[in-house]
């Protein structure tokens, strides 16, 4: 399996971007439909947000050796509230997209090992897969988030690829 650095670059913006949009777009909602229960696998915007932050944590330390997640995955509703989530998320998205930019092809090679709190259970998986799993992950979770923001009357941006500005929005 193989994976290029250009992938990760254009992944990395297109995260920030999304994340700049959803969490944008989730300020015109108050705390409780924030907080509310929509029927996602997390619960709702914020528990599924807050669940985001865990796993991007979780991934990019494995890559960079950076600091991961200080709590358990099932606690990440009650680290992350809304303010935490606010304040942290840009610089997660920043962290991710410096990694991006550190790295040559040669670095997505190999093997990545780990212990699985959720599995019980040390795990080794080829770096591709690995890096292809954290993108592939906050995509499939923002887009519940669009979903849940959207039914709820909010108006996160459109979603397509093609659609990725050449500059992320500043977050404000």
């Amino acid at each position: 399996m193989t994976l290029g650095v250009e992938y990760c670059r254009l992944m990395a913006r297109y995260n920030a971007w999304q994340n700049h949009s959803i969490y944008h777009a989730a300020l015109c909602l108050d705390d409780t439909a924030r907080q509310e229960d929509r029927g996602a696998f997390w619960g709702g915007i914020q528990s599924t947000l807050a669940h985001l932050m865990w796993g991007d944590l979780v991934w990019i330390s494995r890559f960079d050796g950076g600091a991961g997640a200080d709590v358990d995955g099932r606690d990440a509703s009650d680290r992350y509230d809304w303010p935490t989530l606010w304040h942290e998320r840009p610089l997660l998205d920043a962290r991710i997209a410096a990694w991006s930019w550190s790295i040559l092809d040669d670095d997505l090679t190999g093997d990545v090992r780990w212990y699985s709190g959720f599995l019980k259970s040390e795990m080794t998986r080829p770096k591709a897969l690995c890096v292809m799993q954290l993108f592939n992950h906050q995509t499939h979770h923002r887009g519940q988030v669009h979903a849940m923001l959207t039914a709820a009357g909010a108006h996160p941006d459109d979603t397509d690829l093609q659609l990725l500005p050449e500059e992320v929005p500043e977050w404000h």
